[in-house]
């Protein structure tokens, strides 16, 4: 993997997040490398930036390379990304001191001069993005957007002249293109998040717009919901809890149970967050808080006071663009170590992606639940034995910096 940032007169030694990952996947593109070409070339000086979409944090790194007093605000709708970031940041020896840390349902300052984005993948998300940008940012301010030039046509222009201001793309250097939207100082509505009920569970659903399956159940969690695990639980983790359908009805399943949703996206968990007050799942009788929702890089930061019994997981093969089985390895082995003894992760994925063998290196055992042309359900117990998964595969459990909530959903 290459790790060597090198851009102008710009040296950077950046990882991806968690940093010993076994990946060939580096931890910038080149349309991180055009829009710092581009910033150099035109001598831009350091005014009051506002970073979105910074994957790992290569930007953000850049920019206090360029000036280490450069004023940033630095929004991100995944954990991963934030500690990405602090962790290139501190590798580099570059300070996160006075960085202005922001999630996707938080606005920028309104002091912000310039803006640096990256494309994203989901294009409703990327809309979300620039409407809320049209409610803070003045007539004339500049948004500099990095992607790859496949993806530029008239289509995403009109999306930015319907959303934030007119755009125009650069040329095309190494097969991406930096487009140039002046914003024309018009704020624009913000979209309601969708709603739409599932009528054989009884539940009404919510989305936030960088959700997955928005508007629907995807194929995945409807196989899942109708296997259930059976059992007596009473702790249970919704680990990439999505729109926490899973956990929802794993309430509904088991009433004395306390479910705790996490996931990687902010947005997933304030939509998991918005469902259990929307669908009223309390059970009465029950002491404290019956549902928690960390936004936390798997169970990187679990309280250790919580052993749950039951894990559901419908583990991402993706981070971004980029496909990778780093995720589903750091989910297992991580609800290895969190579950009690004789504890169950039950697990759905497509059946190519063979986590049998992942579950059967970390458990010592694994057993099909169901399965369909496209789908398995896996379940493995921790049996007390020690967890022997090959070193290079396990996920780094170390944060770059202190958290201090249940699932280090507090920001740095």
């Amino acid at each position: 993997m290459t790790t060597q940032f090198s851009v102008e007169d710009i040296e950077l030694e950046l990882t991806r997040y968690p940093k010993n990952q076994e990946s060939n996947l580096q931890a910038w593109d080149a349309a991180d490398e055009h829009l710092i070409k581009h910033l150099k070339e035109t001598e831009q000086a350091p005014i009051a930036t506002a970073i979105i979409n910074d994957n790992f944090g290569a930007l953000t790194a850049c920019l206090r390379s360029m000036d280490a007093q450069w004023p940033l605000a630095v929004e991100t709708d995944a954990k991963t990304s934030q500690l990405g970031t602090l962790q290139n940041l501190e590798n580099n020896k570059l300070s996160s001191d006075d960085i202005q840390w922001l999630n996707s349902r938080e606005n920028i300052p309104a002091a912000i001069e310039l803006v640096l984005m990256k494309l994203p993948k989901n294009l409703s998300y990327f809309a979300h993005q620039l409407n809320r940008l049209s409610q803070v940012l003045p007539e004339g301010t500049q948004v500099l957007i990095g992607a790859k030039a496949k993806s530029i046509n008239k289509s995403l222009l009109e999306v930015f002249a319907k959303n934030l201001g007119p755009a125009s793309a650069s040329l095309t250097w190494k097969k991406t293109r930096v487009i140039t939207c002046i914003t024309d100082g018009v704020a624009r509505k913000l979209p309601t998040a969708s709603q739409w009920p599932i009528p054989e569970l009884n539940l009404e659903i919510t989305n936030l717009s960088n959700v997955f399956a928005s508007g629907k159940l995807d194929i995945g969690a409807r196989i899942m919901l109708d296997n259930m695990p059976k059992g007596d639980f009473k702790s249970i983790i919704d680990l990439g809890c999505g729109n926490g359908v899973l956990g929802l009805n794993a309430k509904q399943c088991f009433p004395q149970a306390y479910i705790h949703f996490v996931d990687d996206s902010e947005m997933a968990v304030e939509s998991a967050r918005q469902n259990w007050a929307l669908n009223k799942l309390d059970t009465q009788g029950l002491v404290g808080e019956q549902a928690t929702f960390g936004w936390d890089d798997c169970l990187t930061h679990l309280n250790e006071g919580v052993r749950p019994d039951l894990i559901l997981c419908n583990p991402p093969f993706h981070q971004g663009e980029a496909i990778t089985d780093h995720i589903a390895w750091q989910m297992f082995l991580q609800s290895w170590r969190a579950l009690k003894n004789g504890g169950i992760l039950h697990v759905v994925g497509n059946r190519h992606l063979a986590y049998h063998v992942k579950l059967q290196r970390i458990f010592k055992n694994c057993t099909t639940v169901a399965s369909n042309g496209k789908f398995v359900i896996l379940q493995a117990q921790k049996i007390g034995k020690k967890a022997e998964p090959h070193e290079s595969q396990e996920s780094s459990t170390e944060a770059p910096h202190p958290q201090s909530s249940l699932y280090g959903a507090t920001k740095p």
